[in-house]
């Protein structure tokens, strides 16, 4: 099959016209045997692409001897695999000797084994208990594919199986190797780069892979980088399949909507959404994704719109229950968010999206134990996924159990190593545990990499108090209150009457009294430290009046003014931070 439908090389000049060619034919393929996903992304590709002529069309695939005696059967059985009759699909093909038969009565016999073991987890155990539930025909169904490949008798479809069934019964090593060779064997078939892709947790684990060097290596590798958080890595790599004639494909504008989400570039995630819904009206798939964007910019008419929209395209897809779930959680009526994520959960089990948001409704309810079980359940659909390992982090700070909380946030960090708000909570636990040089690095580098929240530099400069390093302390206030005046912000951020008060003081300390009287004045802008600076303006008053200068006086021309704040910062010493970047 290698030179059939997955033969195409797009790295070696093939043309577009093969491309279509062979997604066409294996999305035939596809159909055959029931594997409806990644029959549905290879036309969707195919149709980005530009019509082919009538004489380039792919050719129908001939009829073995083995597959005109398992036709009537096969069809038959089809017919019931199509209405989700598995068992009876089943028993009609048992015996057939051709590929496409045994393929659809071994994926019947896993199919029925799955819908079995989801029903039995709705209806017994409810979403939030530790299934215990497997599917039995899971060891039988290895035991029969083993020998077939080690026979060497498994097309690419059979070993895609054989993957999955290894997958479920965690045996990834084997499961990874049986990927690797399906790709090879039948390189243009999603289903077998979309599994493992979920078997690789970091970049490393793709160095000693042979994978087949066609163009869907490409297509693979950009998924991998965005689930892998490697999203500079994954725009080249799109930007590069848009260069090389995929312009048009929802799939990719959906994946790079993605990307951004996820690096919290949210007006371009935004825009490409919204192109993706002009391209595509009707599309379910990534709306979830939207619907978390519109909760974070807290754009409540849009995504009322957008859950209205959803519910009267499909209301019991698990994508519609996610974005009803977030429209009420903005709304902050969270149990009614926690009923429509748990819907979610009955329709598909595996949906890691729900389990993610579900923790954090219960999170809001202050149910610590069922948000636990909820994060630990996301862990267990996807260890990537980063919000649920900062979840279990935050659930154990709440349990006053820092050691638990550090163990849960490095996770996160590790998954997310240039996000600010994993190393500012990794700085609060060293700071519980009184590691204050650890807390000191973690601050230091939150600022480094570009501080969401910005506090990363009042929590620096608290632990310098700490430290008795009055200097680099005031260091921290000063570029900390020229950061929060250049983003026009001074009034959203209660930190700043603590950056004042505490320069008021350290100056006043230093007898610079120009300086500590103008932070003192500030200081009386807030209610929380106005007391305080009224205070200190009148012991300065004081010292004044009995005629004790500033010992020293700084020339106009060589201050250094903080934008719109107008303090004073040329004789701070300067602040040697490369001690502490770590």
């Amino acid at each position: 099959r290698g030179a059939g439908p997955g033969g195409g090389k797009m790295a070696a000049g093939a043309g577009l016209c093969d491309v279509k060619r062979g997604l066409m034919a294996v999305g035939g393929l596809c159909r055959e045997r029931g594997l409806t996903h990644s029959a549905r992304w290879a036309s969707e590709l195919a149709f980005s692409l530009d019509p082919l002529p009538k004489d380039e069309l792919p050719p129908v695939p001939p009829l073995t001897e083995e597959d005109l005696a398992d036709l009537d059967a096969y069809t038959l059985a089809k017919s019931y695999f199509d209405l989700k009759e598995y068992d009876r699909a089943a028993y009609f093909l048992k015996g057939c000797q051709s590929q496409k038969a045994y393929f659809l009565y071994m994926y019947s016999r896993y199919l029925s084994g799955e819908k079995k073991k989801d029903d039995e987890t709705v209806d017994s155990l409810g979403p939030l208990e530790k299934g215990q539930v497997k599917n039995e025909s899971l060891r039988e169904l290895r035991v029969e594919l083993s020998k077939k490949h080690k026979a060497r008798e498994l097309d690419g479809f059979g070993l895609y199986l054989y993957g999955v069934v290894l997958r479920k019964l965690d045996l990834i090593k084997e499961a990874i190797d049986v990927f690797v060779e399906a790709t090879h064997s039948l390189p243009l078939h999603w289903g077998a780069w979309l599994e493992l892709c979920n078997l690789i947790t970091d970049k490393e684990m793709l160095k000693p892979m042979v994978l087949p060097s066609t163009w869907m290596k490409e297509f693979f590798l950009a998924h991998i980088y965005t689930e892998l958080q490697l999203i500079e890595e994954a725009l080249q790599k799109y930007q590069n399949l848009i260069d090389a004639g995929f312009s048009k494909s929802t799939y990719i504008i959906s994946q790079i909507a993605v990307a951004y989400h996820n690096v919290r570039d949210i007006d371009r995630a935004l825009t490409l959404f919204n192109e993706l819904r002009n391209q595509d009206p009707y599309r379910i798939e990534n709306m979830d994704t939207l619907s978390n964007l519109l909760y974070v910019r807290n754009m409540k008419p849009e995504l009322s719109y957008l859950a209205h929209n959803l519910c009267e395209i499909d209301k019991y897809r698990v994508e519609t229950c996610c974005v009803i779930g977030n429209y009420y959680s903005l709304r902050s009526q969270h149990e009614k968010a926690a009923l429509y994520f748990q819907r979610a959960l009955k329709l598909n089990p595996r949906y890691l999206g729900a389990w993610t948001l579900m923790g954090h409704e219960y999170m809001e309810m202050k149910n610590i134990s069922a948000a636990i079980q909820a994060y630990r359940h996301a862990i267990e659909v996807n260890k990537r996924d980063y919000r649920a390992w900062y979840g279990l982090g935050q659930t154990y700070e709440i349990l006053k159990m820092p050691f638990y909380c550090l163990y849960y946030y490095r996770r996160a960090h590790q998954l997310r190593p240039n996000d600010s708000r994993m190393l500012i909570a990794l700085g609060e636990c060293y700071e519980k545990l009184s590691q204050l040089a650890e807390a000191k690095k973690c601050y230091w580098r939150a600022f480094s990499v570009g501080d969401v929240e910005k506090m990363a530099l009042v929590k620096l400069a608290k632990i310098h108090e700490q430290m008795g390093e009055s200097d680099q302390a005031a260091q921290c206030y000063i570029k900390y209150v020229q950061d929060i005046c250049d983003c026009g912000e001074i009034l959203e951020h209660h930190e700043m009457s603590t950056a004042f008060r505490a320069l008021a003081q350290y100056y006043f300390k230093c007898k610079r009294w120009d300086e500590s009287s103008v932070c003192a004045q500030k200081c009386c802008d807030y209610n929380d430290t106005r007391e305080e600076g009224k205070a200190l303006l009148r012991q300065i008053s004081q010292l004044r009046n009995q005629g004790e200068a500033s010992p020293t006086t700084i020339p106009a021309e060589s201050r250094t003014f903080v934008p719109g704040v107008n303090t004073p910062s040329a004789k701070v010493p300067p602040l040697n931070l490369s001690s502490i970047t770590p």
